[in-house]
């Protein structure tokens, strides 16, 4: 594949990636065959899966606002997948031209469409890290440049923590972003969950892709706030954190939860 004319090195396309397939089930165009394939099994066991990847979406996005309206002026946001427009620095950036964004994947594509994207931005940038070493994420260079732990942080793992195995400890790597937060900081999450339909089938695809499913209960996932507040409506699944606009039909078949905390102490 290529961008802007000039091949991509260092991607794997012989296994469908998650960000890939995202996009995929979201109508954009940055993926594979190989993903296509998977997207289109995944619809197969799941017929909700697009309307599920659109109302996540849908729910970052009011988070974006809602943060930036209480003020926060640096976002931290973790397992970027592919840009989608808006993107949140767009969306954060029209409220408040002074928000600062740290983008952060595990992807090539995605490292390389976002160096291109944000090739002339100074407070805008994406760094290729892994989520499992989240010590790395709060003292990298370039994440440092952008932004300043001593000020509130709105950290988002958007649809990121179901690809991370009990073995990697997402409490862990969650405990370790929260604890480089200051105080007012916020975290965004949504978090696929088998609460609402068997979800063994869109398991299966995703075993065969470069990382695991791993669902989590609504108990399991308010476990990951620790050590934050959760603001109303709590967890939710999410197209009803706060929907500004009337709920569609069905959403109450979507396999997300969602929710925003604020760090009190």
């Amino acid at each position: 594949m290529t961008l802007d004319g000039e091949s991509i090195a260092g991607i794997d396309t012989s296994k469908p990636h998650p960000a890939r397939v995202y996009d995929y089930l979201l109508g954009g165009k940055d993926n594979y065959a190989v993903d296509q394939e998977a997207g289109e099994e995944l619809v197969a066991v799941a017929p909700e899966a697009r309307k599920g990847v659109r109302a996540n979406r849908a729910f970052l996005e009011r988070a974006v606002r809602f943060v930036v309206s209480q003020d926060v002026r640096q976002i931290l946001d973790v397992g970027t997948g592919l840009p989608t427009s808006p993107n949140i620095h767009e969306i954060a950036q029209s409220i408040n031209p002074d928000v600062r964004v740290a983008y952060i994947d595990n992807d090539p594509i995605v490292k390389a469409h976002g160096d291109a994207l944000l090739s002339r931005s100074g407070d805008t940038g994406i760094v290729l890290a892994d989520l499992r070493t989240p010590q790395d994420l709060v003292h990298h260079p370039e994440i440092r440049r952008l932004i300043d732990f001593d000020e509130p942080v709105a950290l988002f793992l958007v649809a990121i923590l179901h690809f991370v195995t009990e073995a990697e400890q997402p409490e862990r790597i969650v405990a370790t972003l929260r604890d480089a937060l200051p105080t007012g900081s916020y975290l965004v999450l949504s978090h696929a969950t088998g609460d609402f339909a068997d979800r063994r089938g869109a398991r299966a695809v995703y075993d065969k892709a470069t990382a695991t499913l791993n669902l989590r209960t609504r108990s399991e996932v308010e476990r990951l706030f620790e050590g934050f507040t959760l603001l109303a409506p709590g967890l939710v699944q999410a197209p009803f954190w706060r929907p500004d606009a009337p709920t569609p039909a069905g959403s109450s078949d979507i396999g997300f939860y969602a929710g925003v905390a604020r760090k009190d102490a």
